[in-house]
């Protein structure tokens, strides 16, 4: 198969380099600094895969992938970054890359994404999969079956008195529970989490009808 590498730190490119001309099913068919280099050898070598760095210089990998896809072209995207943030994970992701490898990846990782890519699959190195797997954990299951009665309450359009009532606990009380709950659901305030806790289901239709 055909690669292209694109990193604008020159260690970088020779050392991913000289990890993919060891592999007699890969040959390394050009490698730039910049997304316009990148751009231009693509259409001259006619890569099977390009590997391109997350962020270049001026614009990121992101940038030169959409560009790219505007070239006739078959070739499969593979990001490299030293990124593990999930906003760019998920950034890289909704631009349907076909991989996202982390430079810290032990070569034979890398060259087996690369070949699992190559045969049409998708690879997201798996430390990466398990940050966003815990990341995107419901922050309602963060919640206490105290915290959830409160916040069915909050949704129903209650006061902390009222919910004290209900609930039989002093207003002191039903404040903390609140807190907790704001600081949990990473909400501003009591309004956002009433809205946010009956988009979810919580709480009675007819308290805000009335």
């Amino acid at each position: 198969m055909k690669l292209l590498l694109i990193d604008d730190h020159p260690l970088v490119l020779q050392g991913i380099s000289s990890i993919m001309q060891f592999q007699d099913d890969m040959e390394v068919v050009g490698t730039a600094c910049s997304a316009q280099e990148g751009l231009t050898l693509l259409s001259e070598s006619q890569p099977d895969i390009v590997i391109v760095d997350l962020r270049l210089a001026g614009e990121t990998g992101l940038d030169f992938i959409r560009q790219a896809r505007s070239i006739p072209s078959v070739c499969r995207f593979i990001i490299l970054s030293s990124s593990s943030e999930r906003v760019d994970v998920k950034q890289a992701l909704n631009e349907k890359v076909d991989g996202y490898i982390l430079k810290e990846a032990m070569p034979d990782e890398i060259v087996n994404a690369v070949r699992l890519v190559a045969r049409g699959r998708n690879y997201i190195d798996p430390a990466l999969m398990q940050n966003l797997i815990c990341q995107e954990k419901d922050p309602i299951d963060e919640l206490t079956p105290r915290e959830l009665e409160v916040l069915d309450a909050i949704a129903s359009g209650m006061s902390n008195r009222e919910i004290a009532n209900s609930l039989f606990v002093t207003e002191y009380t039903v404040k903390k529970h609140v807190s907790q709950i704001l600081d949990k659901l990473k909400m501003a305030d009591r309004t956002q989490a009433a809205l946010y806790a009956f988009s979810r289901g919580f709480g009675q239709v007819s308290a805000f009808c009335s």
